[in-house]
C-alpha cells in the first residue's frame, strides 16, 4: 500500500477526509452535510476574516472552555511555517502560540539558525497550532477537535504559502501527514503536503515542551533544524 493510500485510510477512519483536499459532499460521512459548507466557507476567507471566524468558533466543546482562540503569530507570508499541537494555559491567557518556557526555548532554537517570530523579513516565520483552543488540563487533542480545526490550519497554510513547514510534536505530525507513525520514525525525512497545487516539504521534530522534559533530545532537535535549513535552501533555490 502506498503512503498516500495509508494516509487516505487513516484520515477516513478519523473522519477527516484526504489530507489538504476539500471533502466531497456526496462522499462525506453521515452528518457531515452541515460541516462541509463551513469548510468551504473557511477556505475562501482572508486573514482578518479567518482570525475573526476562529475567535467566534464554537464548532466543538473547546470553544466553551477556552479563554480565547490562539490563532497564530508571525509573518503572514513567511517562507517557514511552524505548526505545533494545541495551546497551553499561558497561550490561552495571552492568545499567542508558544509562550512561557517552551516559547523561550523555541525562540532560542529559531535564533540559532537565524530565524525569528518577529517582523516581516526573510528571516521571519509564521507559527500556528493544529488546535486553536486549549484542551482542558492540556490533555491530548481528540480526533473530532482536530477535524473541526483542520479547515483553519489548512487555510492558514494556503495563505502563508510557505516554502517549508516544520511540524513539532506527534499530534501535529499525525494531523498534517495523516499518519500514526512515531516522531522517531518521521524525523530525518522530507515529507510533503499539497497546498494549492504545489508540493510543500515538511520536516518533523520534537515539540519544545517535550524537550523541556527530555533534555537529552535537544541535540536531536538541533539536528532536525539543521536538516530543515538544508531542505528550505533546496526548496528556495528550486
Amino acid at each position: 500500500m502506498t503512503l498516500d493510500a495509508r494516509r487516505h485510510r487513516l484520515w477516513q477512519a478519523m473522519g477527516l477526509g484526504p489530507v489538504w483536499q476539500q471533502r466531497n459532499p456526496s462522499a462525506a460521512a453521515s452528518g457531515s452535510e452541515a460541516a462541509e459548507p463551513r469548510a468551504e466557507r473557511i477556505a475562501r476567507l482572508g486573514w482578518d476574516d479567518l482570525a475573526a471566524e476562529a475567535a467566534r468558533c464554537r464548532a466543538c466543546p473547546l470553544g466553551e472552555t477556552r479563554r480565547q482562540a490562539v490563532f497564530g503569530v508571525g509573518h503572514r507570508h513567511a517562507e517557514w511555517m511552524l505548526v505545533g499541537e494545541a495551546p497551553g494555559a499561558e497561550e490561552d491567557a495571552r492568545g499567542e502560540p508558544f509562550v512561557g518556557q517552551a516559547g523561550k526555548l523555541l525562540d532560542n532554537m529559531l535564533a540559532s539558525i537565524g530565524l525569528t517570530r518577529e517582523g516581516e523579513t526573510p528571516q521571519s516565520v509564521f507559527i500556528a497550532n493544529v488546535l486553536k483552543c486549549r484542551p482542558p488540563n492540556n490533555r491530548n487533542p481528540e480526533p473530532a477537535e482536530v477535524a473541526q480545526c483542520q479547515p483553519f490550519l489548512h487555510r492558514q497554510v494556503e495563505l502563508v504559502n510557505p516554502k517549508l513547514v516544520v511540524v513539532m510534536g506527534r499530534f501535529a505530525a499525525q494531523a498534517l501527514l495523516g499518519t500514526d507513525a512515531s516522531i522517531a520514525s518521521l524525523r530525518g525525512q522530507v515529507h510533503h503536503i499539497d497546498v494549492a497545487g504545489r508540493r510543500v516539504p515538511v520536516v518533523v521534530t520534537y515539540h519544545p515542551a517535550y524537550l523541556l522534559r527530555s533534555l537529552g533530545d535537544k541535540a536531536k532537535s538541533w539536528a532536525d533544524l539543521c536538516f530543515a535549513r538544508d531542505v528550505h535552501a533546496r526548496a528556495a533555490s528550486g
